[in-house]
């Protein structure tokens, strides 16, 4: 019997199931991830996990993303000959690319729009995060699946690919690949590998090991069955040694799991993929059966870990953005945990470009950042009738920025400090120093949270940016932790150091 399938079940699916992934972590992750928070040691780790943690029970109940970042949208088609379809108006893309439209422009939980076309050139908004990047696969039945992933960037951006000798060791190239990652990525998250094939099928196991059950605890419990297991066990316990810890803090866990897919290669070749996942961890597997469209159950609270997080009042110092003066900064250390309070510019990559450029041309700036504080964030739209002044509204990858940093700091801008997440390069690094400036970290994956300390926010300057523009929040008690001082020291390069020595002693 011939199943049909309707483009209004396609378009409502896609559309559904990333409205679901927006919001509810995979249950397996969660898992995975309060066991990390549980036998962490290093406070300053257990205290991201924990935002993380109760980021997620906070967007479960508002139904909001997790994360601000809310993923280029990825979805793989398996795909049977015996499937009719009935009522497409165009292929099979476009439905899957309207059921994409409709759920991030959804108005009861609006999405961030990520998508620019072209890539290359005046990379312009295509405001509803299309087109989807779709993959195929077809089988000789009357199957018909849809998984969906919503990727987000600054996981995607540490994507590695290696075209090794067939003696070249995978284990050896994946830990020296993840001690150059940073922190931008947002550990702890999953490692996903694809060993075979050809470069693009080995970047292609990669991506849909990452929608693959996490079972790593199962793993550890029962030992390995195979060479796949010792690998992946291998791998697992030598990149957690490297003490890089949530958000780079320095602790006891990097990734939670190590995905691996292989495939038959070439004689001469061992194509090896590396990309990982973040914090926010984002996907799911649609089966349709011919009666309409699929919904996925959502998990009930009473599953949700018992938690509830709250900011260390008494070990956190409270910092007045609207006062604050150099001679405060330089009283920072690397790992100090404050709660920021006043006036918090925002801008990211764009807006600094921008910047730049009209400092080249001798221009005027339309904001005045002298001895401000900037938020690198491209925050969600707020959904007014939630009473919300702005969406999740999480950090984004600093490195990006690291270019800009001492024009930043320098006249005629006078830029006080930085907020963002993830580690600085040595350029940064030594802006910070030259300047007596600061860099802080947010939670990557906890944008939710975050967003609960901003009391107002309004564009200030580059409106046609978008998500991309100037704004100005007023923020209350928003956590952050010291990340570079004011004499150039990192925590992101110091406590893996620290982490790294505790667990080779812990395993000995």
């Amino acid at each position: 019997m011939t199943k049909v399938i309707t483009q209004d079940d396609i378009i409502e699916s896609v559309r559904a199931a990333f409205q679901y992934v927006s919001y509810y972590h995979p249950k397996d992750f969660l898992r995975h991830l309060v066991a990390a928070y549980n036998r962490e040691e290093s406070p300053a780790a257990k205290d991201a996990m924990g935002q993380i943690l109760e980021n997620s029970r906070l967007a479960q109940i508002g139904k909001r993303p997790l994360c601000q970042d809310t993923g280029i949208a990825v979805v793989f088609v398996k795909l049977g000959l015996n499937v009719r379809f009935e009522g497409l108006t165009g292929s099979l893309e476009d439905a899957i690319n309207e059921g994409v439209r409709r759920a991030y422009l959804d108005e009861d939980n609006v999405l961030r729009m990520s998508c620019v076309n072209p890539p290359e050139g005046a990379r312009k908004n295509t405001k509803d995060n299309t087109p989807a990047v779709v993959h195929y696969e077809v089988v000789m039945d009357d199957t018909f699946e849809i998984e969906i992933c919503a990727k987000g960037g600054g996981s995607e951006n540490k994507s590695k690919l290696a075209m090794m000798v067939p003696s070249g060791n995978v284990a050896d190239w994946v830990v020296e690949q993840v001690k150059t990652m940073g922190a931008g990525w947002c550990p702890p998250g999953i490692l996903g590998i694809g060993i075979g094939g050809s470069a693009d099928k080995a970047m292609l196991m990669a991506k849909r090991s990452l929608n693959d059950e996490m079972d790593m605890l199962d793993l550890l419990e029962k030992g390995p069955q195979n060479d796949i297991d010792k690998l992946r066990l291998e791998i697992y316990h030598r990149v957690n040694a490297l003490g890089i810890g949530a958000q780079g803090l320095g602790g006891l866990t990097t990734c939670l799991d190590v995905k691996i897919r292989m495939y038959p290669t070439h004689a001469a070749s061992k194509p090896v993929a590396l990309i990982p996942n973040c914090a926010a961890t984002r996907h799911a597997h649609l089966v349709f059966d011919g009666n309409g469209p699929v919904y996925l159950d959502p998990p009930s609270l009473d599953e949700f870990p018992a938690f509830d997080w709250k900011p260390d009042v008494t070990k956190s110092k409270r910092i007045n953005l609207d006062t604050l003066t150099r001679e405060e900064i330089q009283t920072w250390k690397p790992g100090d945990t404050l709660l920021l309070t006043g006036k918090l510019l925002t801008g990211r990559d764009a807006a600094h470009k921008r910047i730049q450029e009209m400092l080249a041309r001798g221009e005027p700036l339309p904001v005045d950042f002298h001895n401000r504080a900037i938020y690198y964030v491209g925050p969600v739209d707020p959904v007014k009738s939630k009473g919300e002044v702005v969406g999740p509204a999480g950090p984004t990858t600093s490195t990006r920025m690291d270019k800009f940093v001492d024009m930043m700091l320098s006249e005629p801008v006078g830029l006080g400090l930085m907020v963002g997440k993830g580690d600085r390069g040595p350029q940064a690094c030594e802006a910070i120093k030259a300047h007596k400036s600061a860099y802080l970290v947010a939670v990557g994956g906890a944008a939710y949270l975050v967003s609960k300390s901003i009391k107002e926010s309004r564009v200030v300057a580059f409106e046609d940016l978008g998500m991309e523009a100037i704004y100005e929040f007023t923020v209350e008690d928003m956590p952050v932790t010291v990340a570079v001082d004011s004499e150039g020291e990192s925590i992101h390069v110091t406590a893996p150091k620290v982490w790294s020595i505790k667990i080779a002693e812990k395993s000995n």
